[in-house]
């Protein structure tokens, strides 16, 4: 009770203006107090009307009261200080809900400052002292408080529990070792927690080990941010400014273009008006020298009409109407031709090589690859539908099933012209390119076929050496037939040793540059892998290699 009237006192003698204890208390005449300083800057600031209130009860006072320190209500709460700190002091010892209380103490309980692992008890600093002071002690383990020291005694026979058996891993006393655990493998706890303590430090420094790996990782991560960000922010920014130079250059040649237009229009004008002023100069003389032979055919009086006809003015040289040639077509239609030209092969360009942009921008990759699939489920995650382009196939093959299928043919395909097409190689190429993980097989019957890949950008004309698939450094080629597999690439032949196959896997990680060939049969045997790096996308290619074989890109899904 006396330490809730203090806490009320503390309440009753606060000002409440600065909600704290009253420094130099004042009573104004309503009878409230507060802090002189307070009440002082409270009516300094009402001082332009004149009148000065009560901040609690609103009551104005005319003059403004002269203000007395009251020396009781100082005294007062100078007492209160020092014996609610002396109260604050004494609460902070005591014990509360979640404190381990001092077994010793009798009435409101102290915080135990250590636990006796001898003793079983716990002590506060004033009940503790004996274990400092006297002999007898000194053997007992002090620990820090714990509420936990029952857990010490063995429910079985009340005792002490100071050994550990290993058979059924828990602490026993040694009563213990004469009854239920009796011929177990048992230590004391201590040797125990000697040995348990070894490996807990073992833990531990691994642990803290690779804590400090991981924070280099994070540090690391961290920097790749920043560095992905800065080189992101760079490169959209570069990328601006070429676009914006791209652009500016449209524009001017749009300029130049639209200026050459103006000036040979106002040239071709300026001879046409020249040459009809010319002309209708001609016709007006045409007109006069008529209306004056006119006017002589007219004259009756011989001897009048062969005296004039002399004075006639001859004709002036006319012109030569045969240079004058009119365009059958129009005009600046050329113009509009040859630039339309030019828009369709930088749309080409644009279409072309715009995917190299993509894949650029796609295989930007900070983390580590991901492993490559194992069996052919996880192969079959990144399965692709390919079919072939009808614009590249040699006209030796014939395409089939949904341009999935090629079939090597005894007679030329009517197929168009296209400047994709590969006219010496009897080859042909997916119409899908190929980025990121990818997955596909090959079924294949006759001789034998490439199975292969290649760059968009392979030669088109020409012999094996430029386009042949595994010829060049545009292409990567599995060749199989039923007695052997050869791996080619830039006419280098590597022999493939493996099981023999009509069912070829090829698996693609583009940004990784891993590009592998697998044999399909009940199981995956892997034929041969590559490890490189792939500047462009990829398109896939099949070869057969006489009449009559066969090769198809087999539906997966």
């Amino acid at each position: 009770m006396a330490q809730k009237g203090i806490h009320l006192d503390e309440e009753s003698f606060s000002c409440s203006i600065c909600l704290d204890l009253l420094k130099d208390p004042v009573t104004i005449p309503c009878g409230h107090s507060y802090c002189m300083n307070c009440i002082k800057t409270h009516w300094d600031e009402e001082e332009e009307k004149k009148l000065h209130s009560c901040p609690q009860c609103r009551q104005t006072f005319t003059p403004r009261p002269v203000l007395l320190k009251n020396t009781m209500l100082a005294d007062l709460v100078e007492q209160l200080k020092k014996t609610g700190l002396q109260a604050a002091a004494a609460d902070h010892c005591y014990a509360g809900p979640e404190d381990v209380s001092c077994d010793v103490c009798t009435g409101r309980k102290l915080k135990a400052f250590k636990s006796c692992l001898v003793c079983l008890v716990s002590y506060c600093e004033n009940h503790l002292q004996p274990h400092y002071e006297s002999p007898a002690f000194e053997k007992h383990k002090l620990v820090d408080p714990s509420n936990k020291l029952q857990e010490n005694i063995c429910s079985r026979h009340d005792e002490v529990m100071k050994m550990f058996c290993r058979t059924d891993q828990q602490c026993i006393c040694y009563l213990c070792l004469m009854d239920e655990h009796k011929g177990h493998d048992t230590v004391s706890a201590a040797a125990e927690r000697t040995e348990r303590q070894r490996e807990l430090e073992v833990s531990r420094l691994n642990i803290q080990k690779r804590i400090q790996d991981r924070e280099k990782d994070v540090k690391l991560l961290q920097q790749e941010v920043e560095n992905i960000n800065l080189s992101a922010d760079k490169a959209v920014e570069d990328n601006e400014k070429i676009f914006i130079e791209l652009i500016h250059l449209m524009e001017e040649r749009s300029s130049d273009v639209k200026q050459q237009v103006r000036s040979q229009q106002r040239t071709e004008v300026s001879r046409v008006k020249e040459l009809q002023e010319k002309l209708e100069q001609e016709i007006t003389e045409l007109k006069r020298n008529d209306t004056e032979l006119k006017k002589i055919s007219h004259t009756e009086d011989h001897n009048q009409f062969l005296h004039n006809y002399p004075s006639l003015s001859p004709l002036s040289e006319s012109t030569d109407s045969s240079s004058i040639r009119i365009r059958p077509l129009s005009y600046f239609e050329d113009v509009t031709e040859a630039v339309s030209e030019v828009r369709d092969k930088l749309q080409d360009v644009l279409r072309d090589k715009w995917t190299n942009v993509s894949l650029m921008v796609t295989e930007v990759d900070v983390l580590l690859s991901q492993s490559e699939p194992k069996t052919r489920a996880e192969f079959l995650k990144y399965s692709r539908e390919i079919t072939l382009d009808p614009n590249t196939v040699n006209r030796l093959l014939l395409l089939s099933d949904e341009n999935r299928k090629v079939t090597f043919m005894k007679k030329h395909q009517s197929y168009s012209r296209h400047r994709d097409r590969f006219t010496e190689c009897y080859q042909v190429l997916s119409r899908e390119s190929l980025t990121g993980r990818c997955y596909w097989e090959v079924e294949w019957r006759g001789e034998g076929v490439f199975a292969a890949v290649a760059y968009k950008d392979i030669s088109r004309k020409g012999d094996w050496d430029e386009c042949g698939f595994g010829w060049n450094d545009k292409s990567w080629a599995l060749r199989c037939d039923k007695n052997s597999d050869l791996f080619l690439y830039n006419k280098v032949q590597t022999l493939v040793s493996g099981p023999q196959s009509s069912r070829v896997g090829v698996y693609l990680d583009h940004s990784a540059g891993i590009l592998s060939f697998y044999s399909v049969s009940e199981t995956m045997s892997l034929l041969h892998r590559v490890q490189t790096t792939f500047t462009q996308p990829l398109y896939a290619g099949l070869l057969p290699f006489s009449s009559g074989t066969t090769a198809e890109f087999c539906k997966l899904k």
